[in-house]
Parts: structure tokens; sequence; C-alpha cells
């Protein structure tokens, strides 16, 4: 580790602490007229950057204000293209701030040592910030100091960082009077005009600018002179040369002077990906599939929208080699051709509006039978519904649910003819027949801390360590077991629900952890094992309880397979921490989705990672595999499919949230994978099924 150093501050000359909160500042990574940003770790190891503010802007009442804003929207938009905030005091005497520690250049730096990106790489930069710009945009923040210095280049994609001068929506702080605030070359006509009016668009148009810094070295509006910079940003048109060609159009388009004619970072996020994946990757239809949606109230094609359908096209065109034929309507309007027609099949897609619609999250939670023939789902306002898995249509419906989110821990569980429903709250247990929705037996259950269903028998624990089973059909109690567990245990029982259930208990000083099998049904123990560090359990099977190693921050380093017949342990670790990770199984292979928007495959017998792949998606369910796919299921309602062999993006379904600035999902429902068939649902509260045999129509 290396030696803490002290910094001058500026003219001040005031020395860097050598540690802040709970965090021992190790080296400067940089420093700017705000303060001084350190290399750092926390008391569990884990690497941070720590933002601290100079001392003479501590003591203005005025930036301390700033600064809390900061800290509020970098809390906001922590996401897959952003670094997540771990800790904040902008109450102390000197303010800081810590991020996880994100390695790898600044694009400033990347074009300063190696020139300009390749076209590809371009895509690809664009393609992320435009997403992250898409999820800072849902959380109610505008950057407006988008810049290169200010896009990391990690190895999971571009990250955006320095919300020192970003604005919520709803702030009320506001710009003074004459002050620009910004970095000229980057900033929107507005910004120079109309400081006070600055919206989303103007993190679109730096974009733009950053995009063509990234493709040719230089600004779209550069000069010596800020002020003949701000003359051409308002005045004159950017310098697009040598900017890719396929490019020109949507970067053209980034970077117009009124803020209507921009696109949405959801149409740029469409088409830029469609590009940097090439002609295979899904391509945007939505941008153009509907003609209604280019006409304005008189029935004239929108000169915004018609703009962007004709650069989305040329983009596609050029990068996909002509993917789509437009053909001239009476009107002088344009439609993309009709697909060819196919034959139809046995299951075709559907679509269920489950829960009512309406503002906030109407996420539905669903599980399946074993034979795949039908789905059991919860929603607000929706205790338990039955859907024919083919057709999607709803067979019986209980109301109930109050309206509340769910979460995972509530999906309605099927067993032995049951349907097992938990209540918002964990107040109440009810059992339904899964044949026609009748009320069997209900419980309370709001002295245990989980609900397991194994098999034919319903295990409760309490955070003591206690556990009393229940009959599943019948909801009397079985046995009653002490000492199973403890304040900190977590249970995973086999997928089929007919094998042990399994106990994970790790030690207070998180050093190693205890997996113990216990018999369902009669409360025994089988055996028990130990294995070092903090772990908690993802799966079951036959074979192996497959667990992660975590420390205490939520960062998973590896993958830890543990063979319940010889107790063998066996631990891979992976080649960068993943943040808040969840995990799927298939066979021998672990699947794991990081917040930071990393998809990781890890074979557990070979000990070793398969691939990692960017997914590009800010937040995502559990990972969930079969069939040859890996699947997901994104904040925004997308169902993603990646190839499970080489973990290439296969498909994905259209995003159904893109309304509202705040949508916000606290749990995202893992796909179902069942009976040949994929199932999903989002936060606009549908369900919906699709044909895992043609991911590219989705």
């Amino acid at each position: 580790m290396a030696s803490p150093r002290s910094v001058g501050f500026g003219a001040e000359g005031a020395a860097d602490p050598e540690s802040v909160g709970a965090y021992r500042l190790e080296s400067v990574l940089g420093s700017g007229g705000m303060g001084v940003v350190h290399l750092a770790t926390s008391p569990s190891g884990m690497r941070l950057a720590v933002k601290v503010v100079h001392a003479q802007h501590a003591a203005d009442p005025e930036f301390r204000a700033r600064f809390r804003q900061e800290v509020s929207a970098a809390r906001r938009v922590s996401g897959a293209f952003t670094a997540s905030v771990v800790d904040a005091d902008p109450d102390a005497d000197r303010p800081w701030m810590a991020t996880v520690h994100i390695p790898g250049p600044t694009l400033a730096e990347r074009v300063k040592d190696s020139g300009p990106l390749a076209a590809a790489e371009v895509r690809r930069l664009g393609a992320g910030l435009a997403e992250a710009l898409r999820d800072i945009h849902r959380a109610g923040v505008v950057h407006r100091d988008l810049k290169p210095s200010n896009v990391l280049l990690a190895a999971d994609g571009p990250k955006v960082i320095d919300f020192g001068i970003s604005r919520p929506y709803d702030s009320d702080l506001r710009t003074e009077t004459g002050k620009l605030i910004g970095t000229p070359p980057f900033m929107a006509p507005e910004q120079f005009q109309r400081p006070r009016e600055v919206g989303p668009a103007a993190d679109v148009f730096a974009m733009g600018a950053v995009l063509v810094h990234a493709a040719t070295g230089s600004g779209p509006f550069d000069s010596d002179s800020p002020y003949v910079v701000a003359y051409q940003v308002v005045h004159n048109e950017p310098d697009l040369g040598g900017v890719p060609e396929d490019l020109v159009p949507v970067l053209r388009l980034c970077l117009a002077k009124d803020p209507g004619d921009r696109p949405t970072p959801d149409e740029l996020m469409s088409a830029l990906r469609s590009a940097a994946y090439g002609s295979e990757a899904q391509i945007p239809t939505q941008l153009f599939r509907n003609p209604v949606q280019v006409e304005t109230a008189d029935g004239s094609p929108s000169p915004r929208r018609a703009r962007w359908i004709v650069a989305a096209l040329a983009l596609i065109g050029v990068v996909g080699g002509g993917v789509a034929a437009v053909q001239a309507l009476p009107d002088g309007t344009g439609t993309v051709a009709a697909p060819e027609q196919r034959a139809p099949a046995r299951f075709r897609p559907w679509n269920v509006q489950l829960a009512a619609k309406g503002d906030g999250n109407r996420t539905a939670f669903c599980s399946a039978d074993a034979a795949g023939g039908a789905l059991y789902c919860a929603a607000p306002g929706v205790a338990v519904a039955r859907l024919d898995a083919l057709s999607g249509k709803v067979l019986w419906s209980v109301a109930g649910g109050g309206g509340q989110p769910l979460s995972d821990d509530l999906a309605p569980v099927v067993a032995d003819g049951r349907v097992l429903v938990r209540a918002p709250g964990g107040g109440t247990l009810r059992a339904y027949d899964a044949g026609n929705g009748k009320p069997v037996w209900s419980a309370d259950v709001s002295a245990y801390s989980g609900v397991h269903p194994a098999g034919p028998t319903v295990l409760l624990p309490t955070t003591d360590g206690h556990v009393t089973a229940l009959d599943s059909t019948t909801g009397k109690e079985s046995w009653r077991k002490a000492a199973l567990g403890g304040p900190r245990s977590q249970w995973a029982v086999t997928v089929d629900g007919k094998g042990a259930a399994f106990v994970v208990t790790p030690s207070a000083d998180g050093r190693s952890t205890s997996v113990a099998a216990v018999d369902p049904a009669t409360g025994s123990v089988r055996w028990q094992a130990r294995a070092d560090g903090r772990l908690r359990p993802v799966a079951a099977d036959g074979k192996a309880v497959f667990l992660l190693a975590t420390d205490a921050a939520g960062f998973t380093s590896a993958v830890v397979r543990l063979d319940t017949a010889t107790h063998a342990v066996r631990r891979i670790a992976l080649t960068a921490p993943l943040d808040q990770a969840q995990a799927g199984v298939d066979g021998d292979t672990v699947y794991l989705f990081g917040a930071g928007g990393a998809l990781v495959a890890v074979d557990s017998v070979r000990g070793a990672e398969k691939w990692r792949l960017d997914t590009g998606v800010a937040r995502a369910s559990r990972p969930v595999a079969s069939g040859g796919q890996v699947y997901l299921t994104g904040a925004d309602g997308r169902l993603l499919a990646f190839g499970a062999a080489k973990g290439v993006l296969a498909g994905q379904t259209s995003p159904r949230m893109n309304n509202g600035r705040y949508t916000f999902t606290p749990a995202l429902p893992a796909p179902l994978a069942v009976g040949g068939r994929v199932y999903a649902a989002s936060p606009d509260g549908s369900v919906f099924g699709v044909d895992p045999g043609d991911v590219g129509s989705w």
C-alpha cells in the first residue's frame, strides 16, 4: 500500500489530510479548481476515489450548497455508467465524497496519448454515453458539464463522473445572472444564451461534441479563445471533418442549435448500439415503425422527428448494409416495408396487463409450475393470478396486495398443488388451490424472517436460528427445531425442491461460513461443512451448492462451489469484483450480473471465467440461463438475450418504461425460462411471453 502524501492546495497551501471518514488516503489521482481526488482504501480493502474540497471553498456557504447538490445528484444516478457513491460528508470541515474507484484513463487522456478512437470504438462509446444520459435524466438530473475529462474509459464501458455543476430538475439553486457554468467547447447554445433554461437536451449536445472529439481529436467548435468558441457554438455549423461517415447525420442532430431538434438519449442509444454491434444486433425499428409518430397535429411530418428518422436510417443503412427498405406512400410520408409473413406457430408471443396502469412501480413477480403450463403471478392490487403459459389468458385471479410494490421474495411459489403467497409486509402466508384459485389455508408468519418452500414442506426460520416446518398441503406444523442457523443465515433449496435444504451462516467476523444440509422432512442435519470467507448462497442442485464470496461493502470477488457428495470446496476468483452481484446457475456454469453492467460466465468445474461482457444495462435482474441463452430483465422493461457460449447480444425486446422522469423499480423480477418459452414482467405492470427460438424478432 502506498504511503499517504500531503499536497498543497493552490495559493492557500493547506495540506491534504491523511484520511477522511473511515478512509485512508494513499495518493493523488487528480486535482482541479474545486478540490483534489485521492485514491483511498476502505477498512474492508475496497478501492475508492475520494474527492476532498479545497479549504478556501469549504468556507463558502454557496459552494457548500452546490457540493451538497453534487453529492445528491451523484447518489441519484449511480448505475452502470457512473461511479457509485459509497459515502460522503458535505458538512465536514473539508467536505468530501467517496465513490468506487474506476481504473482507466479519461477519454481526454486516451485521445491525447493514443490519438482518435477507431470508428467502432466511437460507436460503442456513444451507445454507453447515451444510456448514461438516459439514466441520469430519468433520475431528474442534468449533468451540464459532459466533456472528455469527465468520461472514464473503464474495462466494462464508459463511466460519467463529476456532477459538480449538475442540477436536479426540482432544484431551488439557480445559475447566477451573467455567470456561465460549463466548459465552452462542450456547452450547448442555450447555456450561453439562456442558462436558467438549460435542460436535458444540453447534455445531448455535449455528448455530440464529445463523440466528435473522440473520433477526430478535436471538438466541433475548436478555438484558442473561449469567446470565439462561444460565438461558434451559437452561430456556426459544427466542423465534422474526420468523423466516420455513418455517424455524421446523428452527430449533426445532436449538435442542433434548437434543443427540440436534438434526439433523445433513448433514440441515440437504440441507433448507436445497433451500429456498435453491427448488423446482427437488434435494429431500432421503433424509431420509424409507426408513421403516426412522425406526424404533427395537422398531419404534416414533424421536422424534428423526420430529420431524426432519416439520420437513424442512414446510420443503420451504412452499418447494417441496408437492413430495411423505405417505400413512399401516396401522401409523401415513408414507412418500412412489411416483413415477410411467416407460417403461424403454435405459440405466439403475448402480453397481458396484469397490474392496473398508473404512476409508480407496478411490477409483477411470477413463478411457473414444473410442467411449464401455467404462470402464477402477484402484482400491486393482485394477490395472485394464474395465467395460461401458452396464450397469456388469465384463468383466475385473487384481488389483494393493497397496491404496494413487491419484491422477489413475495413471488408466488407452487408446491404440491398449492400456490403459496406471502402478503406485502410479510405478516400472512396464504395457500390457494393451483387449479381453481380457492383459498385452502393461511398462517401468521410475522415472527419469521423468511418463507422457504422445499417440496411438500415450507420452512420458516427465525433470526435466532429456530425453524418451524409446515405441510404445504394442509398448513399444519410438521416439526420444529432450534439451532439451525442464526441472525445472518440464508437458505437455499434444490432446484426441484425435492433434495436437501441448505442453511448458510457466515461467522461473526466474516472469515468463514458454515453450510449445513437439512432434511426438509425431519429437520435433521445430514452434514455440515465450512468454507473460507463471507459467503451467500445462489442455488443448489443434486451435485453442488453454489455460493458467492462477498465483502462487507457488497462486492463479490469469487464464486464458490461446494460438492454435496465430497464436501470439497472450489473457489473461482473473478477477474474483477462485481458490485451487488446477482447470480443464476445452469448446469456447472454460474452467470453473474453486477450493478456496474457486467455479465460474467464462470465455469465452476474448470475453475475459470468463460467470458465477461459489458451489457450496457444500468440495472437488471438476476440472470437466468436456458437453452443456450442467458436472459436479463432491464429496469426499462426490456428482456435481453445473450448467447451462453460467447456472451454475445442475441436479441432484446423494446423498452416498456420510457415515460416518467423518476421511473425507478426497487426490485426487478428475473425472467422465467420453462417449457421451451421465456416469460418476463415489466415495471409497467405487464407480463409477456416470447419465443426464445426467434430472438431476432423480439
